[in-house]
Formats: structure tokens, sequence, C-alpha cells
């Protein structure tokens, strides 16, 4: 089962967010010796999920049930 990956985390700067493993920044298992990933909060600030324009509210209906069919 995938891990969770959290909107604000408390100490964002303790983890490498590369990937589902979540290594400590100071020991990490798959990134062979290069720097950690910043989690998205670190990069954009807490508003971060609502930045880009491809954004669906998880609730928002879609926006055509039956497409325009194509002659």
């Amino acid at each position: 089962m995938k891990k969770r990956f959290p909107d604000n985390p408390a100490n964002p700067h303790r983890l490498c967010w590369g990937c589902d493993k979540y290594c400590a920044a100071d020991s990490m298992l798959c990134g062979n010796g290069s720097d950690r990933t910043q989690h998205p909060v670190e990069l954009f600030g807490e508003d971060w999920r609502s930045w880009g324009s491809d954004f669906v509210a998880p609730d928002a209906p879609p926006s055509e049930s039956n497409p325009p069919q194509i002659p």
C-alpha cells in the first residue's frame, strides 16, 4: 500500500521526498550520495496544492459525462 503524501509536514527538511521510502536526509537509501529531494511546501509554500492549471478538486464532478460524438 502506498504511503500518504503529507500536504504540510512539520519538519520537511529532515526527510528526502524523492520516493516512497521517505529516508532521513542524512542516510538516504536510494539517493546514491546525491542531495535530497525537497518537499513542495519548501519550494512553493503552504499553498502548493493549488498551483498549476491542471489542478482538479477531488470532489469535483467530471466536466462532461458524455463526450461529444465526432462524425
